[in-house]
């Protein structure tokens, strides 16, 4: 009886482990994706992308559009060279909002394969 339980303790925390580890992994593989978690209503929330070009030509920033009002950018550079990067400072006012809330960026570029990147920026509103 005692072994049993001790096996499904052990069972359950490396079950409940491998999800977290699991969820990390997936948070980790999409870096246009910000959660700022839970915040205070009001908060302007900011937090810096990297764009990285992994092309052999120069990437171009054409245009850099929020999907709000609420939602601002700042972009280091429009013109990115083969192995460079370019940050994208995002920042989102939340005053307003309550409860789950998601803001996007697109980026459009001069790239054929990938002309519009899609950054997004989530957050869980706390009415204080």
């Amino acid at each position: 009886m005692r072994v049993s339980i001790v096996l499904l303790i052990s069972v359950s925390v490396l079950f409940f482990c491998s999800g977290c580890f699991l969820a990390e992994k997936i948070k980790s593989k999409d870096p246009y994706l910000w959660d700022f978690g839970k915040v205070k209503q009001a908060a302007v929330l900011k937090h810096t992308f990297q764009l990285k070009n992994t092309g052999k030509d120069t990437l171009i920033i054409n245009n850099v559009r929020p999907s709000c009002g609420c939602t601002g950018t700042l972009v280091s550079s429009r013109e990115i060279p083969p192995g460079g990067s370019s940050e994208i400072e995002v920042t989102f006012n939340t005053k307003g909002y309550s409860g789950e809330a998601k803001q996007y960026v697109y980026v459009h570029t001069d790239s054929p394969i990938t002309p519009i990147i899609r950054l997004t920026v989530k957050a869980k509103i706390i009415k204080e």
